[in-house]
């Protein structure tokens, strides 16, 4: 069992690492494609997913760790924290981005910005079941059969997903997309979001293992493409030149330590209940 969960996972992150490069190739062989929608993203969507789901074809257990089910009975508040995480966290930075005077969301218009926020629920909504059976429902299930402990799950999870995502920032992701983000080449630009994303993985990851369910970490995601990014891609806030490090909602220092506070506050409640659930039961 060992050995073959090893072999899944190389072959795995073979798959994760190649394929958005492999996406890049076919572009170069094929022209007059739409940016931002070509046959080459198509592949490197695609591919990480379809490996996963033929490496369990090969196990015993089959599809049964990815975590279908939803798992409601004593989990509704994570569910409800997965649709609260990151509009609360939003908050906090814009507000400390107002009192700072590094962030403007005087063009902000509440009833304009939600109908874009509402609208695109659903098409993301589909869309993270996807990312969320390959990242949450194969990597980590499969990696916690490894027994590794927390820090080394966090690492490699967080690696492998912002490894995954270094095609689409260095080739694919338009240069217009990523300057309200962060105004740097894409090489630093691929650079800080792979550390990003490995301090998200803390949160995504333990919210995965404290339900047992893929379901809260597809709304957790749902809710962070519909929410963070339209706001900053799309103008709806302007972030003072120079400050994007600090202060961005999407990849500034104080959004990430605060989702990264979130993930080990996470932890510590799976612990807990952990050690009640495993607490020895005395007969007198």
């Amino acid at each position: 069992m060992y050995k073959q969960t090893v072999r899944n996972l190389v072959v795995f992150a073979l798959a994760v690492i190649f394929s958005g490069w492999i996406g890049v190739l076919v572009d170069s062989l094929l022209t007059d494609q739409p940016e931002g929608n070509t046959l080459g993203m198509g592949v490197w969507l695609v591919l990480p997913l379809l490996t996963a789901m033929l490496c369990l074809c090969f196990t015993k257990s089959g599809f049964r760790d990815i975590g279908f089910r939803p798992n409601f009975k004593g989990n509704m508040k994570w569910y409800l924290a997965s649709l609260l995480i990151f509009p609360v966290v939003t908050g906090i930075v814009l507000l400390i981005g107002a009192g700072t005077g590094w962030i403007d969301g005087s063009g902000l218009e509440l009833s304009t910005f939600f109908g874009v926020f509402a609208g695109s629920l659903a098409v993301n909504f589909v869309k993270n079941i996807f990312e969320e059976t390959v990242w949450r429902g194969f990597l980590t299930s499969q990696l916690a059969k490894l027994q590794l402990n927390d820090w080394k799950l966090y690492l490699i999870v967080g690696c492998v997903w912002g490894a995954w995502h270094i095609p689409y920032y260095l080739v694919f992701l338009p240069i217009a997309d990523m300057e309200p983000v962060l105004p740097v080449g894409r090489v630093v630009f691929a650079i800080i979001a792979l550390l990003t994303m490995i301090c998200w993985a803390v949160m995504f990851v333990e919210l995965y293992r404290v339900t047992q369910s893929i379901w809260p970490c597809v709304i957790l995601h749902m809710v962070e493409d519909s929410l963070v990014n339209p706001l900053v891609i799309s103008g709806y806030i302007h972030i003072a030149p120079g400050k994007e490090i600090f202060i961005s909602p999407i990849s500034g220092i104080v959004a990430t330590l605060l989702y990264l506070a979130v993930g080990f506050g996470i932890r510590a409640c799976r612990k807990s209940r952990e050690i009640i659930l495993h607490r020895p039961t005395f007969k007198y």
